[in-house]
């Protein structure tokens, strides 16, 4: 183990040792998420046709100019205009078409007039709406009495007023969320190149750990650490695995990661990097030369499934791993564990392993350093693997609201756990309360936490006033 490392310094050298996921090819759902690589191009124009934005009839704007309450224009009606049917009919002279919203504007119309300002050819009053054609078939033939008059291009939707073909429907960088996903559905994207979501395996360590719902032995509790982590991968963006808890057994721990390689693009483990005579990860992930784990092929290599799942639609390609680039030499598989000048998290682990140089992040085994160590480690690390800025969550300065005077340990960064409260209009800071106290295996202090609260390596003790930075966790 090496000396105490900062926060900082421990993140940038995370940061250097990913690199974005190659690009793939993915059908529309199964992007959700990820992040364009190029820019796409509209290949049709968006809507493809002119079309009516009202149900009612498309008439040729002279035909009711003078048309009143009093006095209403009466078009003969040619026929229906449904969205989605064949060729629709010509409008002439005195003539209109009764048309659907979204349906396309035929030929000789020049502006829609609403089902509300005709008697919907019923030969009486103003109509509230059109009946079922199923019902009453002659309403698309017979007369149309239209009590307004409409504006040239009135309640039309001009071709390519929402995008036009050739322009630039969504640029790369852009994450793909369900709007943009509709976008490249309307304009006829069937597929995208983006970088693919990460896939990570997590999973607990301890003799002790038993699956929620299972009872409770002598001395044994319920693995939270592997459900809050897969949770907060989810969360990052990623496509979390979660394994069942490993005992303490370093033979089986170091079994059980191989076997994870094949569908991991990061490991996050829990546990076991402490001082303790059981802390069996850091016992696992040392001296891995000559191993799968430090680099070594497996046996019959190359044959089997890389475990990709974009979610049904299409596999795509897989995507290399951080470290694998080319003709760049590759660095060491091996994992350094650190104390960190931090609390909660003060023991952490990272390196790269595998034939593939797979980031391995071996997190402090209480759930609250876990979790901490997970938002300002893994989580920056999985954004950078999905090619997304900023990789780090958001900050703001806060006025810290509290009864008593906090104090924090010199020379450590710490972490409180917090609710925060935007400021008022046009007032600067927002406050932050203090959520429990600072132990690191408080779990229902964590749970009401919305920001983590940072008191700097050389502030003994805060008090109410004082303003901090806060890192925002929603």
């Amino acid at each position: 183990m090496s000396g105490t490392r900062s926060v900082d310094e421990h993140l940038a050298d995370i940061l250097r040792s990913v690199r974005p996921l190659e690009p793939i090819e993915l059908h529309l759902l199964d992007a959700q998420g990820c992040v364009l690589t190029e820019d796409v191009l509209v290949p049709v124009s968006l809507p493809p046709f002119d079309n009516s934005s009202m149900d009612g009839y498309a008439v040729r704007v002279a035909d009711v100019e003078k048309a009143g309450e009093d006095a209403p224009a009466v078009l003969e009606v040619v026929g229906d205009v449904a969205a989605g049917a064949g060729r629709p009919p010509e409008v002439g002279p005195g003539q209109a078409a009764r048309v659907m919203t979204g349906a396309p504007l035929p030929p000789g119309a020049e502006a829609v007039v609403p089902v509300e300002w005709t008697d919907g050819g019923a030969g009486g009053g103003r109509a509230d709406a059109m009946t079922a054609h199923s019902a009453d078939p002659s309403g698309a033939a017979g007369e149309v009495r239209v009590h307004r008059p409409v504006a040239a291009r009135q309640y039309v939707r001009g071709k390519g007023s929402d995008v036009r073909a050739g322009s630039v429907a969504l640029e790369a960088g852009t994450v793909l969320g369900p709007a943009q996903i509709g976008l490249l559905a309307a304009v006829g994207c069937g597929t995208v190149t983006v970088r693919p979501r990460p896939r990570v395996v997590v999973l607990s360590t301890g003799s002790e750990l038993v699956r929620p719902g299972a009872p409770l032995g002598p001395g044994q509790i319920h693995d939270s650490n592997s459900f809050a982590l897969t949770a907060a991968a989810r969360d990052a963006g990623a496509i979390a695995y979660r394994v069942g808890a490993v005992a303490d057994d370093a033979a089986t721990l170091r079994t059980v990661i191989e076997d994870q390689l094949v569908r991991a693009d990061a490991i996050v483990t829990s546990g076991g990097v402490s001082v303790g005579a059981y802390d069996v990860v850091k016992e696992a992930l040392t001296g891995l030369e000559g191993t799968v784990l430090g680099g070594a092929e497996p046996p019959g290599d190359g044959d089997g499934e890389d475990g990709r799942d974009g979610g049904g639609e299409d596999a795509g390609e897989p995507a290399e791993a951080a470290g694998s680039a080319g003709d760049t030499p590759r660095p060491p598989a091996r994992v350094e564990f650190r104390r960190l000048a931090m609390q909660p998290g003060k023991p952490q682990g990272f390196g790269l392993v595998g034939p593939d140089r797979i980031p391995l992040f071996a997190l402090p085994g209480n759930p609250v350093s876990s979790y901490v160590s997970f938002e300002l480690f893994v989580r920056p690390a999985l954004r950078a693997l999905m090619g997304l800025e900023p990789v780090t969550r958001r900050t703001v300065t806060a006025r810290l609201e509290c009864r008593e005077p906090i104090t924090s340990p010199e020379g450590k960064r710490q972490f409180l756990r917090g609710r925060y409260e935007p400021p008022a209009a046009g007032e600067e800071p927002g406050t932050v309360h203090p959520v429990g106290g600072p132990g690191s295996h408080l779990l229902g202090s964590l749970a009401r936490a919305d920001a983590l609260v940072v008191v700097p390596e050389r502030t003994t003790e805060v008090a109410r006033g004082d303003e901090l930075e806060v890192v925002l966790l929603d």
